[in-house]
């Protein structure tokens, strides 16, 4: 399932419960879905409720999206009616909807991955069911962990709900049993699926029946990727079209979507991987449908799968992988831990490839919240302090920030980087050790440098004008101090060369932009307004044409931000 699903409920007769009938991914197919089912007199009454994924706890928030039919004044199904409280399963049908399976692999999913096993396999397997039953303590665990988290959502006591859920499992566990004994799970062997399938179409517990013949068929695989490359070979034997292939298609998707949900059975399908990152971007192949590069120890199976999924089939399994990489993401574990630079470029490298799989299954909003999230992770002291160690001057420092800048996203991120890069700008040692022994220009160029580079990147206005202002407040001072533009004016005494070498400055921008610029360019308008520059200035040209000369005097003057009007107005004087 994806990160929202709708389910369908019915009820039948005036005295019946809820009980759930199926759940789907697209919202007005499950609308039809529930009306089909109304219409057709297989029930009294339809509900459909739409469940969204908690990314932060794990669970689901419902809501009730459609209700028709006489609905019966029976009492209150917490799960449907009650959306911030669920309750538990009521019937042994229910252990096997898809909340009740998600919720079955958080509280026993240390124990599925020691013994390699899914929760679709669990409950339809005997021989793993009396396993479970024999361990006693986590079964019981489990169990208490549910009574506890619903008694405080309840007047109920903790021991009624214990008991009751007791004997809920033990029924569905006996049902497992007497099927069992019964012969309902046969073995199959490969090539006999599809034709399984049409025969189980018929049937209402179809379903039920074919993933505990899948269970038993997988019960001889040695590991993961056996399993998946077993299911994969069933996946040849699909019908081309009709009820019994989309039985058998859903039944193959639910086991694969949740060995990938386990990180257990990822690990061992991937292989090793040098870090999270590298992880991540195998996952990122393995979702678009392209070769994996798998590590030492993974298996064969995994670029099986990735060709399924480049066509778009197995949609639970690919969500799953889709929810998988989100999670990550947004998890605080770092990517590349023993290098910022590499977390950065692994960071790119993620965005550039997820950007192609944006879609159904990864929205443009859940993309950006992802990759906020992760930025967060590393606007913080100690990985920005680890990618500034070694580095002795501010202005470095500095520049190392701004790359960070252009590799995170959220504007709350970029203004905590913000945080790191004033006080740098305004502290006492800054102008002192910006590239010390350096010619002043040298030092003026340096400022202005980083003030563009600032001006380009994604802070927000109010973030750039205060650097920007803060270095120009540098710059000036510098140039006040060395009185760099103040001994052009009394060195070069000629007005048309002293022009020229401002405005070559200018162009070649020295200058931060600001009252540093606004200085210079002030001294270079008083030159080009004393008398005779013009033609002084023509002189030096190869022609003597006037409009000309004026014209690409003009050009080059508009370039660094002087108006024509202002330029023509101070020839003119």
């Amino acid at each position: 399932m994806s990160q929202v699903h709708f389910e369908i409920f019915r009820q039948q007769g005036k005295s019946g419960g809820w009980t759930l009938l199926e759940a789907l991914d697209n919202r007005d197919a499950a609308v039809e879905r529930a009306k089909k089912v109304l219409e057709e007199g297989r029930a009294t009454a339809v509900r459909v409720v739409k469940e969204t994924l908690q990314a932060d706890t794990g669970d689901y928030m419902s809501l009730t999206i459609f209700e028709d039919g006489k609905v019966s004044n029976v009492k209150k199904n917490k799960k449907i009616d009650d959306i911030e409280n669920p309750t538990p399963c009521f019937k042994p049908d229910d252990l096997y909807s898809y909340h009740a399976r998600a919720t079955i692999a958080r509280l026993v999913g240390e124990w599925l991955a020691r013994q390699r096993l899914t929760v679709t396999e669990l409950l339809h397997s005997a021989a793993a069911l009396e396993k479970l039953e024999a361990t006693g303590t986590t079964f019981q665990h489990a169990i208490q962990k549910i009574a506890v988290a619903q008694a405080s959502e309840s007047d109920f006591p903790v021991s009624q709900i214990v008991k009751q859920l007791n004997e809920l499992c033990t029924a569905a566990i006996h049902r497992v049993y007497k099927d069992e004994k019964r012969g309902v799970f046969q073995a199959v062997q490969p090539g006999n699926f599809a034709a399984l399938a049409e025969r189980l179409t018929a049937k209402l517990d179809a379903r039920y029946v074919l993933d505990g013949v899948l269970a038993k068929y997988l019960s001889t695989a040695g590991g993961w990727d056996a399993k998946l490359h077993m299911l994969l070979g069933v996946m040849s034997e699909l019908p081309s079209e009709g009820k019994a292939r989309m039985l058998l298609l859903h039944a193959i998707d639910t086991l694969v979507a949740e060995m990938l949900n386990g990180s257990a059975a990822l690990a061992d399908l991937l292989g090793h991987n040098p870090d999270l990152g590298h992880a991540i971007l195998n996952l990122v192949e393995l979702f678009l449908g392209s070769e994996v590069h798998i590590a030492e120890g993974g298996g064969r199976g995994i670029n099986e799968l990735a060709r399924y999924f480049a066509k778009d089939e197995l949609p639970e399994a690919r969500a799953a992988i889709a929810a998988r990489i989100l999670s990550e993401l947004k998890g605080m574990k770092r990517l590349c831990p023993s290098s910022l630079d590499e977390e950065l470029k692994m960071l790119r490298r993620l965005a550039n490839q997820l950007v192609r799989g944006q879609g159904k299954y990864l929205s443009h909003e859940d993309l950006i919240a992802a990759f906020t999230e992760r930025s967060k992770r590393l606007v913080t002291h100690e990985p920005l302090l680890q990618y500034m160690e070694g580095l002795k001057t501010p202005d470095e420092k500095i520049e190392r920030l701004l790359t960070v800048e252009e590799n995170i996203i959220g504007a709350e991120n970029k203004r905590t980087l913000c945080t790191f890069i004033l006080p740098l700008i305004i502290s006492n040692t800054f102008e002192e050790q910006l590239l010390p022994g350096a010619q002043l220009p040298q030092r003026l160029k340096r400022l202005a440098e980083l003030q563009k580079r600032v001006l380009r990147c994604g802070f927000q206005e109010v973030q750039k004008s205060q650097i920007a202002s803060a270095l120009d407040a540098v710059a000036l001072r510098i140039d006040d101090r060395g009185k760099f533009l103040h001994s052009l004016e009394t060195r070069v005494g000629n007005p048309v060369e002293r022009a020229q070498t401002l405005l070559k400055l200018l162009m070649a921008g020295i200058f931060t932009q600001g009252d540093l610029t606004t200085k210079a360019r002030r001294l270079l308008m008083a030159s080009l307004s004393r008398p005779g520059f013009l033609s002084a200035y023509i002189a030096q040209h190869t022609t003597s044409d006037r409009n000309v000369v004026v014209a690409e005097l003009t050009g080059q003057l508009e370039s660094i931000g002087i108006a024509p009007e202002d330029t023509r107005r101070a020839l003119a004087a």
